[in-house]
């Protein structure tokens, strides 16, 4: 008998859901450079142009309580399928969006399938990853998301010479791609648990305040939404078009560089931290991403914008996949972890909606610089709470 087991290796089905998370993310990189100014298209400012960003992330918010009952009364999968026609769908409708108000209610409306999808693919992960690889599957997630991001949004900016509406379109073919993908290469009877499995216990977010990194990971959530989803998204293409040039591609190649680095940080801490710990990336992550965040109102040439832009991608990349696997430890492949796994999705959707319109508001009566300032404060301040937490990881004795 060997002392030594065989390296877990990923589960095929985690695969699936890579390689549809790789679709979506070239997908969603299509719209992200243009969004803000197909806003302002329709004659309004940085504020409410940036409220369509944050409308998206409410509804997210509002709905993912009941995205998580319907995780528990259809399943996974169906609750991930239907999420990502119902994007799709008010995707191509807001190609057609003939006001702003409409623009608004189109991009809200896609908020409800977003969450389904993203809660669905998150509760799966962490059911179906090996507890000895979770940083590592946490990564791979991860990086096909980032990776569909470097292309997206270059591929964005040069589809809205073409349009503003373009990059929509495609957006929502790439949605019924991926829906394609998972609808025929992930089978329901693959997910059914088996006859003698015992029955799982549900933890909830109650459950989930007890720990200390639980706590601690709903702080970084809603600085990572605000930050890295919310004001780069929505504040930074505007920036990038009234500092350093109006050009799409200019905002479509800050935020491929930005997600270029953030790739380079999933691939560096993912395996790492499970070996050496979650706590070092997840801090690390954030005093490198809340630093060049700060600064980046002060980059008035393309060059400084693009060099603050990856450096804050490393440090978003370092922290997501150690703190997705910092969940997934506290949680437990053994227990239903839904309700627990919604409401750190739903602290990062409030950075993700307050951030865009407190920076908004800040960019039309102050400046950038305060703007982006502020943002950067905040993530260094999420830092504080792991300083105490627990390190989730289990080292075998």
């Amino acid at each position: 008998m060997t002392t030594s087991a065989a390296p877990a290796r990923i589960p095929r089905e985690i695969w699936v859901l890579i390689a549809a998370a790789f679709v979506i993310a070239i997908g969603f990189g299509l719209i992200t450079p243009v969004l803000p100014q197909y806003a302002q298209s329709f004659g309004v400012g940085a504020t409410a142009s940036s409220i369509v960003v944050s409308a998206f992330a409410f509804f997210r918010l509002v709905f993912a309580p009941g995205g998580g009952k319907l995780i528990a009364a259809l399943g996974e999968r169906p609750v991930y399928l239907i999420g990502l026609v119902i994007v799709a769908l008010s995707t191509g409708a807001t190609a057609f969006a003939d006001s702003y108000w409409q623009l608004l209610l189109f991009r809200s409306l896609g908020g409800i399938g977003s969450t389904m999808f993203t809660v669905s693919a998150v509760a799966l992960i962490v059911r179906l990853a090996p507890p000895s690889i979770r940083g590592r599957v946490s990564s791979a997630y991860g990086s096909a998301f980032l990776l569909g991001g470097i292309g997206g949004p270059v591929m964005g900016g040069l589809l809205g010479n073409l349009g503003l509406r373009v990059p929509f379109l495609v957006y929502a073919v790439a949605l019924l791609i991926a829906a394609a993908i998972v609808g025929m290469l992930i089978r329901p009877e693959a997910l059914r648990p088996a006859a003698d499995a015992p029955v799982r216990d549900v933890f909830t977010m109650r459950d989930g305040l007890q720990d200390s990194a639980y706590r601690a990971a709903l702080g970084s959530a809603v600085a990572n939404g605000w930050a890295n989803f919310g004001v780069r998204n929505a504040i930074l293409p505007l920036f990038a078009a009234s500092v350093v040039g109006s050009a799409p591609w200019v905002a479509g190649a800050a935020l491929a560089v930005f997600a270029a680095g953030n790739a380079v940080g999933l691939t560096f801490s993912g395996r790492r931290s499970d070996r050496v710990g979650r706590k070092p990336f997840i801090i690390g992550g954030l005093v490198v991403s809340g630093l060049a965040t700060l600064v980046t109102g002060w980059a008035g040439s393309l060059t400084l914008l693009l060099l603050v832009s990856v450096i804050a991608g490393l440090g978003a990349g370092t922290l997501n996949p150690a703190q997705q696997a910092s969940l997934a430890d506290v949680i437990g492949h053994e227990r239903n972890g839904g309700p627990a796994i919604a409401a750190v999705q739903m602290a990062a959707d409030l950075g993700s909606i307050i951030g865009p319109i407190v920076a908004g508001v800040l960019v039309d009566r102050g400046s950038y610089p305060l703007a982006f300032g502020l943002t950067g404060l905040i993530t260094l301040a999420a830092a504080l709470p792991w300083l105490r937490a627990r390190e989730t990881l289990h080292r075998p004795a």
